[in-house]
């Protein structure tokens, strides 16, 4: 009894075993439903690692971007930067040109004869009447003989005949000839007196073949290359001349603008006509708004020529004139400019960038066109305050013309512009400054 007891309370006293299940040969055989537990709590944990990974990188990542928030904020951008001005903005009518010259000659000889001298060098630069070439004179000269010697027999005839015509009146007038014989010697002294005018013709005629055998420049202009040399025959129905002179000093430009800019061009040279017809602006030597003394001069527009590149002036001229009708097929009016090239910048056939001064707009707040910053609001350009921070400032555009803008709101004169860096910049940014080059602009002032 006593033993029983004993197996009783060591039985109670033990862990309880967990029950086992075996199959028919004895082999242990585990639940489904246990396996299953496990894998669910395995995954469980794994999401739970996951979240907590991506809470703490978030966590991390807005730690970091906090402090390079607060770092940008401490940190100055490097920017450039210029002052505003005030001043005049001229305004232009810009197209591409062609320069020509007023006058081009193919100087071709005007008799036959054998080239005995080239007077001129290649490239020279030549005045109206210097000589150019010498054809033989020689066969010329010897016309010129012929002529005079016939034209002296021909007037001792006529000498002979008059001397017999005073003496036919007399005795005509004795009844001592007929009536018929007085007119015969009146038609010889007639005869006689047309021979001599038409040796006369002779004489000029070989005389003014010996003069074009001397080949002397029509006009002042430049020689290009000769088309002859010393010893060719030449013949005055030659189609190919000896050389060709082209007119350098003035020279033209010849342009064409749209239809919709011709208004702008004439309503200013009408001012211009205007201001330069005033005897105030011309006495006390006032100068015309935005024309140079040439163009004041001759009362046309100020042109300016640049190069292919927009970049260099080449020269100044002024409007000579318009055309008188409007190309349909372009819808452009073509205008012609001249230059007076003393420096002989311009060349015959060359294409160059045409400025036509149409306008001045006066006192105008201007600033370069690179600050002007363009959103779905508007216009806009970033101002550097006094404390080296930007302030984001809407401005009305007036004007643009190249490199600088003139504003009618927004801008003092003054204040300083950012032209360069403001992709990185933000309303408060604290900027470091560098003052830019500021676009030249005549009259401009701060």
């Amino acid at each position: 009894m006593s033993e029983q007891i004993a197996d009783r309370d060591e039985t109670m006293a033990a862990p309880p075993r967990p029950m086992r299940f075996t199959d028919q040969g004895g082999a242990e055989v585990r639940p489904a439903g246990l396996l299953q537990n496990r894998f669910v709590w395995a995954a469980a944990v794994c999401v739970l690692g996951i979240i907590l990974y991506v809470w703490y990188s978030g966590v991390r990542a807005r730690e970091a971007a906090a402090k390079a928030a607060a770092a940008a904020a401490h940190r100055s951008v490097p920017v450039s930067a210029t002052a505003a001005k005030q001043g005049d903005l001229n305004l232009y009518v810009s197209a591409i040109g062609t320069v020509t010259a007023f006058n081009t000659v193919t100087v071709k000889s005007r008799v036959d004869g054998q080239i005995v001298k080239i007077l001129f060098k290649e490239g020279q630069m030549v005045h109206q009447g210097d000589v150019l070439i010498q054809i033989d004179p020689r066969p010329y000269q010897v016309q010129l003989t012929e002529a005079e010697g016939q034209m002296a027999r021909d007037k001792a005839n006529l000498v002979n005949a008059q001397v017999l015509l005073d003496r036919d009146q007399q005795l005509f007038a004795q009844n001592i000839i007929a009536k018929q014989d007085l007119d015969n010697q009146r038609a010889s002294v007639g005869t006689y007196a047309g021979t001599v005018k038409n040796d006369q013709g002779l004489i000029d005629s070989a005389k003014l073949n010996l003069t074009y055998s001397t080949i002397t420049s029509p006009i002042n202009g430049r020689i290009g290359l000769r088309l002859v040399d010393i010893g060719n025959i030449v013949h005055a129905t030659d189609t190919t001349g000896l050389v060709v002179i082209t007119q350098l000093q003035p020279i033209a430009v010849d342009f064409s603008i749209p239809e919709d800019d011709l208004p702008r061009v004439t309503n200013a040279m009408k001012n211009l006509a205007e201001a330069s017809g005033s005897a105030v602006m011309v006495s006390t030597g006032g100068e015309l708004p935005g024309a140079s003394a040439a163009a004041a001069t001759h009362n046309g527009l100020p042109v300016e020529a640049y190069d292919r590149d927009f970049k260099t002036k080449l020269a100044m001229g002024f409007l000579l004139t318009t055309d008188n009708q409007i190309d349909q097929t372009t819808g452009t009016i073509k205008l012609k400019a001249q230059f007076p090239n003393n420096d002989s910048t311009l060349f015959p056939n060359q294409f160059v960038n045409v400025r036509l001064l149409v306008d001045t707009q006066r006192e105008a707040t201007l600033i370069p066109t690179a600050a002007i910053q363009r959103s779905s609001q508007g216009s806009f350009v970033y101002v550097v305050q006094q404390d080296q921070t930007v302030a984001m400032r809407p401005v009305k555009v007036a004007n643009t013309q190249g490199e600088i803008t003139s504003v009618a709101s927004g801008v003092q004169p003054g204040e300083l512009v950012v032209v360069d860096g403001t992709d990185k910049l933000r309303t408060g940014s604290r900027v470091a400054v560098q003052l830019a080059a500021n676009p030249t602009t005549p009259g401009a002032t701060q």
